[in-house]
């Protein structure tokens, strides 16, 4: 097995809030994190810029991504659904 096929593809899942670029939407994605010293769960949201070849996605749909070599200098991510 070569090294490519044995490394896992990361994969996450959020929300649209932008679709205003051509071929770009941006994704945001929650994630709860556990501060260390006071053992409290808070929400940490984080935003990418995701390539969407035919414009399929709008505001408020939720997708899928994956990430693949660089498409410019902020798009590293691409929708698988």
């Amino acid at each position: 097995m070569t090294k490519a096929q044995t490394t896992r593809v990361r994969e996450w899942q959020g929300t649209v809030v932008s679709d205003k670029a051509d071929k770009t939407i941006i994704v945001a994605v929650e994630r709860f994190v556990t501060h260390p010293k006071y053992r409290k769960k808070y929400r940490v949201t984080k935003k990418y810029a995701v390539h969407d070849p035919d414009n399929r996605f709008s505001e408020g749909d939720v997708v899928r991504f994956v990430c693949t070599q660089p498409i410019s200098k902020r798009k590293k991510f691409i929708v698988v659904d």
